[in-house]
């Protein structure tokens, strides 16, 4: 399905030009195949109440909590926990890309870059140049996209490590 960032890059090269931090990201593999993992447990609204370590990528939502630091750069599974409890990251967007053919990864990374960084001040309360968090996603690969993915997940995430509790609204 999607491919991961691994690293973050240096916020002026970020401020100064979105493209360039696409080059940094560019080095991602593709999926070989859709083997699925498991699912977190919900309550009604759709929070996970109890993680899953091999949560199937497909199914994640806005919201969830995970513990992805160390992901390779292709995933099939994520480990997702309750977001009170001490996690990696958050997503804080979904963006269905359009078309039928696959863009290219270069186009794809393009499209991350430029709408995570739009989405990322109406999760985080802040613009992204002022906060001391940075964003990463998961997206279609070549292989994810025929078999109908076209799904990009931005996740926020603190360098320091760890966090506990959402980054919803959190202003810096």
């Amino acid at each position: 399905m999607s491919t991961v960032t691994s690293a973050p890059w240096a916020r002026a090269l970020a401020i100064v030009t979105l493209s360039a931090a696409g080059l940094a990201l560019s080095g991602c593999s593709l999926l070989p195949s859709f083997t699925g993992g498991g699912t977190a447990t919900r309550d009604d609204s759709g929070e996970v109440v109890e993680g899953n370590d091999s949560t199937d990528v497909f199914t994640l939502q806005v919201g969830d909590c995970l513990n992805d630091a160390t992901a390779a750069e292709t995933v099939e599974t994520i480990p997702t926990v309750p977001c009170e409890e001490p996690h990696d990251s958050e997503i804080y967007a979904s963006i269905i890309m359009e078309g039928d053919t696959f863009p290219g990864t270069d186009a794809v990374i393009a499209e991350a870059d430029a709408a995570c960084l739009d989405a990322y001040a109406g999760f985080a309360g802040i613009e992204y140049a002022d906060s001391i968090y940075y964003f990463s996603y998961y997206f279609p690969t070549e292989g994810s996209w025929e078999g109908g993915d076209r799904e990009i997940l931005c996740t926020i995430y603190d360098e320091a490590g760890q966090v506990t509790g959402s980054l919803q609204n959190i202003g810096r």
